[in-house]
């Protein structure tokens, strides 16, 4: 499986930066692309510096590079996800703007009917906003802001993380076994 994950700068610059942590030593490859202000992000809410993110994936592109492989619908890819997916990113991927390695490759997936999974982060969310999102669920991408479940007794902020990255990861196939799962009412 390939898998382009692509992280901006809103914040939640976690998700995207756990996902490749967690999928670095699986049979899957992944395909990185990160926005001048996911730099920043990811520098200010997490512990790790670029260079240790970007050595995570297999492949790392330039935002601004539109001649990338991922750019092209030739190219053999199973989905993307955008973790976290901020409203600019969310709105040049609605209208198709493609003026960057993110919203293009974003477009390719949709005019090639392959999963793009939109983890959308903003609140309160305006009337634009929940348009842009319902226009681009319309056209098949998954949007799926990151609402934590506490039903798995979370102890940590990487627990309430890693419950997330393991459903976004459930809706491309991936299932890891360390993904702590719903057992029902009657079950502990």
């Amino acid at each position: 499986m390939k898998l382009i994950i692509a992280i901006t700068g809103a914040t939640g610059a976690i998700f995207g930066v756990r996902m490749l942590d967690l999928l670095k030593n699986t049979e899957i490859e992944t395909h990185l692309v990160l926005s001048p202000y996911a730099t920043k992000t990811i520098k200010l809410e997490t512990k790790y510096n670029i260079k240790e993110v970007e050595e995570m994936a297999d492949y790392v592109y330039a935002y601004k590079d539109l001649g990338a492989k991922i750019s092209s619908g030739s190219f053999l890819v199973d989905g993307m996800i955008v973790a976290p997916c901020s409203m600019k990113t969310l709105s040049s991927i609605r209208i198709g703007l493609a003026d960057n390695l993110i919203s293009r490759a974003a477009d390719v997936m949709l005019k090639e009917n392959k999963k793009l999974l939109l983890m959308t982060r903003e609140t309160p969310l305006s009337t634009i906003h929940l348009e842009n999102m319902l226009y681009l669920s319309k056209m098949g991408a998954k949007i799926f802001p990151p609402m934590p479940a506490f039903y798995n007794l979370p102890e940590s902020i990487e627990d309430i993380v890693d419950h997330l990255v393991y459903r976004y990861f459930d809706q491309f196939g991936i299932h890891l076994q360390a993904a702590k799962r719903w057992q029902g009412l009657n079950q502990k």
